[in-house]
Formats: C-alpha cells, structure tokens, sequence
C-alpha cells in the first residue's frame, strides 16, 4: 500500500488528524471487531488523547461519505478514530509483521502531511509581509489566497444519483 492511499483516509476531526478503526483493519488486514478487541484488552495504552470514539453528529456527518447501512446488516457502534500516536500504539497492540509494515506506512504519512502543514504556515506568513507591502488593490486576491489555504474539516461528500 502507498502512502497516497493512506493519505484518503486520514481525516480532520475535532480539529485532529485521525484514522478510523475501521480503515484500519483493513489495511492490517484483520476484522474491526479484532482491532477494536485488542484496543480493550489493552485500554491503557489508548488514553482519550490518543484515541476517542465518535460522536452521534460526526458519524452522521460520515455516513454521507461511506455506504453504510442505517438497518440491518450495517455497523452497529460508533467508530473509533486514533491519532498518529493511537496508531503508533497499534502496533504495540497488533504484533505481526503486516501491522508494522502498515504502521511505518502510516506515520510517513502522518509525517509528511506535517510538513506540508509546516510549508504551508510558511507560505502563509510570507503572504501577510506582501499583504503588508502593497497596497489595499490587492486586498481581494490576498483574501482570495488566504481562504484558499485555510485548513477547514472535511466536510461530508454529497450523494451521486438518485
């Protein structure tokens, strides 16, 4: 799996990037219920600020984006998100050998969109010294710019269809 991939399933939640239990164990290659069982069985090493479950509104907020089933057969529970060191801990947790390939996979990703956040305060600071420099002419497009980089939550994608 290439860190592309992983990068669509990295979310903005509660002002966190976070990964589903549930994308998860598909890249470990295990079952939801497995992961979600070893988190318990070692609940410890998972404090609230590495991992936390979701909430009624953000799991309505996600089904737009995933085909779900809102009766039977469909998830009953609400999916657990865990930050990079939730992940990290996953493979303390999840010990074969595909676990830690994912997991190195995942947080070289988690790292690189540090990065890109890192370069883009940058760009952004350099913005505000030109805004500073010209003119008020070119307020629009500085604002333009400005709203273009602001990191804003994903928001729901829309159905297709009928």
């Amino acid at each position: 799996m290439r860190d592309f991939s992983i990068e669509g399933l990295i979310y903005l939640i509660r002002g966190q990037r976070v990964m589903l239990d549930q994308d998860l164990a598909k890249l470990y290659e295990v079952e939801t219920k497995v992961l979600i069982q070893s988190v318990k069985r070692n609940i410890k090493r998972f404090p609230t600020d590495f991992m936390f479950l979701l909430s009624f509104q953000e799991v309505r907020a996600l089904r737009s984006q995933f085909v779900t089933s809102k009766q039977r057969g469909g998830r009953r529970s609400a999916p657990y998100a865990f930050n990079e060191q939730g992940v990290a801990m996953l493979s303390s947790v999840l010990r074969s050998e595909r676990a830690i390939e994912i997991n190195v996979q995942i947080i070289r990703t988690f790292v690189k969109l540090r990065s890109l956040i890192a370069s883009n305060e940058h760009i952004q600071r350099r913005l505000t010294e030109l805004e500073q420099k010209y003119d008020g002419n070119f307020r629009i497009v500085f604002e333009a710019i400005k709203k273009l980089m602001s990191e804003t939550e994903i928001p729901p994608k829309r159905r297709i269809g009928f």
